[in-house]
């Protein structure tokens, strides 16, 4: 009898009604509820659906990853702390890629044998080639920007070289721009992974470097470059990345203090050019840590903390400063994944396009 009520319900309510109750659900559910029926379908998929879902969900990121072993894409949604599984990409070869950076809803993914970009939406799987750019053989940065909104104004991206050469990509114009940054700097490399971590606020991005140490800054839309001497927190390991939440830049690491060893968060602070710690990985996520692998932006780090007792895969929302353990990817048949090749945050917007 009460099931019928709410049939009754919510048949009669209006589509309007309906359309903000749908928009409060995870996007997981969402594209379940694009199977029920043609009428849902025609709703969830709708311009007017759309903005809804991204005026109530820009804040909640989802993670993009490669797993190590065989080449396994998957997106994490922290909502339901649950990995989805992705398929075919369309527009892009199966071969070996790795996510580099994002902006918003989009993607950048590199072919690390062919250094070709694409760019596109990783819930649509729909990815864009980009031209071969000109003069950076081999990058050791990139970074992205939206210029307007989430579907339209386009986007530039930046690729940077360690003697200091950079290319920017206009999809406007769909061309690269050479130019070389106006001052002497080195670059932070991952001892890892090679490269360094970039993050986007606005039209700027931003990395980290390392001779002088500091943040390194570049504005897409007036060109200009900046330098700002920022000294390392002390007894900070190699293995540094930067990150962004809520316009704040972030720093992430593994922090020696006497004898042991933590996952600790920064967050820069603007007028005295300094880091204030505000965050540490609790012991219980971890044992003896010997390295750290970590990435994400926009609000989300996802880390992956091998550790003396198990390998661990842990997620921080860095607005609610919750540290989450993340469970494995288990492909068809069982086997388990934790160990990821590469990733980013961005945010699950089904319009977004390139």
């Amino acid at each position: 009898m009460e099931r019928q009520i709410w049939k009754v319900l919510w048949k009669e309510l209006p589509e309007e009604l309906r359309e903000a109750v749908l928009a409060r659900v995870p996007m997981s559910t969402i594209f379940r509820f694009r199977a029920v029926c043609r009428k849902w379908n025609s709703l969830l998929t709708s311009h007017r659906f759309y903005n809804k879902i991204e005026e109530r969900q820009l804040s909640r990121p989802w993670i993009y990853a490669i797993f190590c072993g065989e080449p396994v894409r998957a997106i994490y949604d922290p909502s339901v702390n649950k990995w989805h599984r992705c398929t075919t990409i369309h527009g892009v070869p199966d071969i070996s890629f790795c996510p580099v950076t994002s902006a918003l809803g989009l993607v950048i993914l590199i072919d690390v044998w062919r250094r070709r970009y694409y760019v596109g939406n990783p819930l649509t799987q729909s990815f864009k080639e980009l031209p071969l750019s000109g003069n950076i053989p081999s990058y050791v940065g990139v970074g992205m920007t939206v210029n307007r909104g989430l579907t339209s104004g386009g986007y530039k991206i930046l690729q940077v070289d360690l003697r200091g050469d950079y290319e920017v990509y206009d999809s406007i114009e769909n061309s690269w721009t050479p130019g070389s940054i106006p001052f002497n700097v080195m670059l932070n490399l991952s001892r890892r992974r090679g490269w360094t971590q970039t993050v986007s606020i606005g039209d700027t991005i931003y990395c980290l470097s390392s001779n002088p140490e500091g943040i390194v800054s570049y504005n897409t839309e007036t060109r200009v470059w900046q330098q700002f001497t920022v000294p390392t927190p002390s007894h900070l390991g190699d293995d540094r990345v930067i990150a962004e939440c809520g316009g704040k830049i972030m720093l992430v690491g593994l922090l020696t203090d006497n004898t042991s060893t933590c996952v600790c968060i920064w967050e820069l602070q603007k007028v005295t050019l300094s880091w204030k710690e505000i965050d540490r990985m609790p012991e219980r996520f971890h044992g003896k840590l010997t390295f750290m692998f970590c990435f994400g932006n926009q609000g989300l780090l996802l880390l992956y903390v091998p550790s003396t007792r198990t390998n661990t895969l842990v997620a921080y929302n860095m607005l609610t400063r919750e540290w989450v353990v993340v469970p494995s990817f288990v492909l068809p048949g069982g086997r388990e994944r934790d160990i990821i090749f590469g990733g980013v945050a961005f945010h699950p917007c089904l319009t977004a396009s390139t």
